[in-house]
């Protein structure tokens, strides 16, 4: 055990660096997962892919007139390999995937699914969120009454142990996921932990995984796993209908400006399209268009990807360093090293988290704050902070994880030293 009086002089140490740091009046802010301008930059030329009365699309479609729910067919047929989805099993809408799942949820809690047709709003409804997880999500899932259960995640995926013990309530309808580069860890499903969610038995007969495919096409390196068919894992389980499977291109071309897509098993599908027929006439095929014609095919989006990979990479990598070169060797933090998405997930010691993005917030770094990786807000052990590299220059991410260090320690000793 180190001396109290060895420790005190650390945190002095300590304290010297953060003002230090502090004294610098920076405004560094790394809470969201968005975009920096010059990844936007990468798609500059959908602003050009659609011109005068250029709009119609290979297969004769004016896409200025009402219709096609489905979004328009080339498109589909462009990501459906991509998404590991059959081209008449995906639906392109607009720029938020977020929207696609407050609607399918919705449809699911007023009219139940094509498996159950029990509305899952007449009575309990519960959600399997596993943690760290994505915020959007469980603020989502409450909104519509959901009680969220939280499921550990290792590093393959979710727990199945508890997952499964969770689901032998039948008012669990359903369970969040982000399968590649899991927001915020990093962590992606193998096909074994895939394999075994597809056959999981649950007392719910329409059991859903919500299959958030938000980072599919995010890789950092040139060696990455590939999406993984989960239509297909849950046909082979003997539960077709089970996925959910949602993406976008939001954080591929314009983050405000993207599209949007729904795939799922043959009945689910037509279910969600008839009850989305009610509430809408069409999507921005124009928009569409644009995609379409940017990206030519499949291997233009893998080849816009690379360029993506070529910005942030050095993001992540200046940021994991800083952690290494900082906290390495040391017991107050361990972190992430993902291969994609967009975070690193810091681990701190026990119950330092909350004073950890208070002194970065104090110190000129915004933080996403501390318990927004867990269900209601609450890390019951206070040690989870979600760092977003990807927004802030290259300079400014490095700074800004020097900061991070500063904050960590800091914390850190005041806690050993308050035993």
């Amino acid at each position: 055990m180190t001396p109290t009086s060895d420790l005190q002089a650390e945190l002095d140490t300590a304290a010297q660096e953060y003002e230090e740091f502090a004294s610098r009046g920076l405004a560094l802010d790394i809470t969201r997962g968005k975009p920096g301008s010059e990844q936007l930059d990468l798609s500059a030329g959908l602003l050009d892919a659609v011109r005068g009365q250029d709009v119609f699309t290979p297969g004769g479609v004016d896409t200025r007139n009402y219709g096609g729910l489905e979004g328009i067919i080339e498109l589909r047929e462009l990501f459906s390999p991509l998404l590991k989805v059959p081209t008449d099993q995906l639906l392109a809408a607009g720029n938020a995937s977020l929207t696609l799942m407050g609607q399918a949820l919705t449809f699911a809690l007023l009219g139940g699914t094509p498996v159950d047709p029990r509305p899952w709003g007449a009575g309990p409804h519960k959600i399997l969120c596993p943690v760290p997880g994505y915020d959007r999500h469980f603020t989502l899932a409450e909104s519509l009454g959901f009680e969220l259960l939280s499921i550990p995640m290792d590093d393959e995926g979710p727990d199945i142990a508890e997952a499964t013990r969770l689901a032998e309530d039948p008012a669990v309808r359903a369970m969040w996921l982000v399968p590649m580069y899991s927001n915020p860890t990093g962590i992606t499903l193998t096909p074994a932990r895939a394999a075994q969610l597809a056959a999981m038995p649950a007392a719910a007969a329409d059991f859903t995984l919500l299959w958030d495919n938000a980072y599919g096409l995010h890789h950092l390196r040139d060696d990455h796993p590939d999406n993984l068919d989960i239509l297909s894992l849950c046909a082979e389980a003997g539960h077709p209908e089970r996925p959910w499977i949602f993406a976008s291109t939001s954080k591929i071309t314009h983050a405000g400006a993207g599209v949007s897509f729904f795939g799922a098993g043959p009945e689910t599908f037509s279910w969600f399209r008839a009850n989305l027929s009610r509430i809408a006439i069409g999507p921005d095929k124009i928009n569409q268009l644009r995609h379409l014609r940017f990206f030519g095919d499949a291997a233009g989006v893998e080849e816009h990807m690379r360029r993506h990979a070529q910005i942030i990479a050095p993001k992540f990598d200046a940021v994991l360093s800083t952690l290494e070169s900082g906290l390495g060797g040391t017991d107050f933090a361990r972190w992430t090293e993902p291969d994609g998405g967009y975070f690193i997930t810091l681990t701190t010691m026990e119950g330092t988290a909350d004073r950890i993005v208070k002194l970065a917030g104090e110190a000129g770094v915004k933080l996403t704050p501390a318990g927004a990786t867990h269900p209601y807000g609450l890390d019951p052990l206070g040690n989870t902070i979600r760092i977003a590299p990807t927004m802030p220059s290259l300079n400014e991410v490095e700074l800004a994880a020097q900061g991070l260090v500063a904050c960590v320690k800091l914390a850190s000793l005041e806690k050993l030293l308050a035993g």
